[in-house]
């Protein structure tokens, strides 16, 4: 450890600080990691710095209500949040199979919280203080369900987690305005139930007189859990109202209250973004967890730094919009060098920053000074389906902090591994960040996410279109090229997102077959809370446009769009027959150079292959596992071209 001290988390630590009572109880479904990324301990340390005392419970047993009595009654109120990802999502695939590991628990063991964590806690909470103490709920799970929701896992719609939880105030967002002001109140002796005007928190209100003049009225629960077209329209309604600018309040009568959503609180500054990101955390779990193994979910993030927040890409299938919002606000560099200097110094640090970036990586200031003014547009994205006239594009500022961090005494490599918006790069007319992005910033493979390549799936997606991301793989092999290095672009890809007929699926497949793709990993469409193309999945009906859109729904038709994905696989082949046969393709089964799997069953085709020799992929991606010899040799090269 560094010498930094870790917040209560037991009586006895109480007693070692001098502390009677905590003004604050923070419940977490996460295992506690005392670092910026883990927002339990950010949300504790800035508490902790304006002044308050604050423990921790985390995964406490929610079989009883005892473990929530561990630090006793704080004087304030409980905050709970489920964790760094939503329970559901946390414990469950997209084909709603239970998964076996959970990296944010000690050992990656699962089975650490419940489902519906939120909701759980709070109900132990009550069960254990009754009504006195204020319960403050938010994080991700609570954020992206402050209205009526869609529920996957239950195939329902179901209430605001405000009301489902029965706690007295939810806050949406990043957070940390809110809980400030929310502490403060509390302590001048403001009741919860007067907290009603914080911007980013959302509470119940039994007078309809009492609502904000300006509040806009969307359609009540009862009606979006029966009329899919109410829900698409509500949920429309919600998006436009998400801008810190130009959004208005937001109230959804359930029963005999109204959820109000207060308009966003405005991101942080880039000072406030330094002294959050800037508090004395351990930066490790706590020492309870050793002989359990640790927490594995410290692993990804333990030599990263995040450089901002936010993101003007709104992406259909991303609750991002709907979250932080989409106005990026960054951290100072000369912040983001201190920290770098203080990861140099941390045990196991071996000279590598693994990332610098944040939501998307290349995104260091907001889309256009109209968007500081007047808030972003309400109807109008900044890159789909073309960058806007207004978009300012731009890799000054993230070039020359990546130049300093390479100069910082004990760092050897400094790498981006979060999202890299290819578009945005391509569109920049100065190719310098480009250029030092592949020779000093990548480990032999760039991912980014084209998502697909159908120009019908990617309008839904609210991705560009097919052509563009072609475009940005040929520039991305011709650097390459020129700085002689064997580099390539790993995408990732979706199957059955909302548009995405059969068709659209084998076109994909032809299109990983005629590029010599083979990729390893995909991902199912997964309708999580608060995204547009979860309402899409559930009504049928794209929220932007209130135009029917189709939706592969069926678990067999999913199942093919997946395996198409992966076609060469074996254990595909009777799948991906099915699908061609369905489809009424059967001129991609044969024996043909075009085929994509074999007659007779005995085979799939490796597309990878030439004479019996492997064959590269032309700079697009991964078509097979390099040889362990294959690997060296290209390692070998490298470092003479070096």
């Amino acid at each position: 450890m560094n010498g930094k001290r870790f917040l209560p988390i037991d009586k006895s630590d109480m007693k070692s600080r001098g502390i009677d009572r905590l003004d604050f109880v923070y419940v977490s479904g996460d295992a506690y990691v005392d670092h910026p990324a883990f927002a339990h301990a950010l949300i504790c340390r800035l508490l902790e710095d304006l002044g308050y005392t604050v423990g921790i419970i985390a995964q406490p047993d929610w079989h009883t209500c005892d473990d929530f009595k561990r630090l006793g009654e704080p004087r304030l109120g409980f905050l709970v949040g489920a964790g760094n990802i939503d329970s559901m999502v946390n414990h469950y695939t997209a084909a709603k199979k239970r998964r076996n590991t959970d990296l944010y628990s000690p050992g990656g063991r699962s089975g650490c919280r419940p489902d519906r964590a939120t909701i759980v806690y709070c109900n132990r909470l009550r069960e254990a203080y009754g009504n006195k103490i204020p319960i403050i709920i938010g994080g991700i799970e609570a954020s992206l369900r402050r209205f009526a929701h869609y529920d996957y896992w239950s195939d329902k719609v179901r209430r605001s987690m405000l009301i489902d939880s029965g706690a007295d105030l939810l806050i949406y967002g990043m957070g940390e305005h809110q809980i400030a002001e929310i502490a403060e109140l509390l302590n001048a002796g403001v009741s919860v139930h007067d907290i009603k005007s914080v911007r980013g928190t959302v509470y119940k209100e039994g007078n309809a007189a009492a609502l904000p003049p300006d509040c806009i009225k969307i359609a009540a629960y009862d009606e979006v859990s029966s009329d899919k077209t109410a829900y698409a329209m509500a949920t429309a309604q919600q998006y436009r109202q998400q801008d810190t600018v130009s959004g208005k309040p937001v109230a959804q009568l359930d029963r005999d209250k109204y959820i109000v959503q207060n308009p966003p609180s405005p991101p942080l500054t880039s000072a406030e973004l330094d002294r959050v990101y800037e508090l004395p955390y351990v930066r490790d779990w706590h020492p309870c967890y050793a002989e359990l193994g640790g927490v594995p979910a410290i692993d990804e993030v333990k030599f990263s730094i995040t450089s901002s927040r936010g993101c003007f890409g709104a992406c259909s299938f991303c609750a991002l919009t709907f979250h932080q919002g989409r106005t990026i606000s960054a951290r100072s560099h000369e912040s983001i060098l201190r920290e770098a200097e203080l990861l140099t110094t941390l045990p196991g640090f071996k000279g590598n920053i693994h990332d610098v970036g944040g939501p998307t990586a290349n995104f260091r200031a907001p889309s256009c000074k109209g968007q500081l003014e007047h808030g972003v547009c309400k109807d109008r994205q900044c890159l789909y389906p073309k960058p806007c006239k207004n978009l300012e594009i731009s890799h000054r500022d993230y070039l020359e902090l990546l130049r300093k961090l390479r100069r910082v005494k004990g760092v050897k490599r400094v790498f981006i591994r979060s999202g890299i918006r290819y578009d945005y790069l391509l569109y920049d007319t100065d190719d310098e960040f480009f250029r030092e992005l592949c020779k000093y910033h990548i480990s032999g493979q760039l991912k980014v996410a084209p998502e697909h390549i159908s120009d019908r799936v990617l309008k839904f997606m609210g991705k560009p279109s097919a052509e563009v991301y072609n475009s940005f793989c040929e520039k991305y092999k011709k650097i390459n090229r020129d700085l002689g290095k064997d580099q390539y672009i790993v995408p990732y890809l979706m199957s059955s997102h909302p548009g995405s007929h059969l068709s659209d699926a084998i076109a994909l497949a032809e299109y990983l077959r005629d590029h010599r793709l083979n990729p390893e990993q995909v991902q199912d469409f997964y309708p999580t809370p608060g995204s547009l193309s979860t309402c899409m999945y559930y009504t049928g009906i794209d929220p932007r446009t209130m135009q029917k859109v189709y939706v592969p729904r069926t678990y067999e038709e999913k199942q093919m769009q997946r395996a198409l994905l992966q076609y060469k696989r074996p254990e595909n082949y009777k799948i991906v027959y099915s699908a061609l046969v369905a489809a009424g393709r059967r001129d991609l089964i044969g024996s043909g150079e075009r085929c994509l799997i074999k007659e007779s069953g005995s085979g799939n085709f490796d597309h990878s292959r030439s004479n019996g020799r492997q064959r590269r992929p032309g700079g697009q991606g991964r078509v097979y596992r390099h040889s362990r010899t294959d690997r060296q040799s290209s390692r070998k090269r490298n470092r003479k071209q070096k």
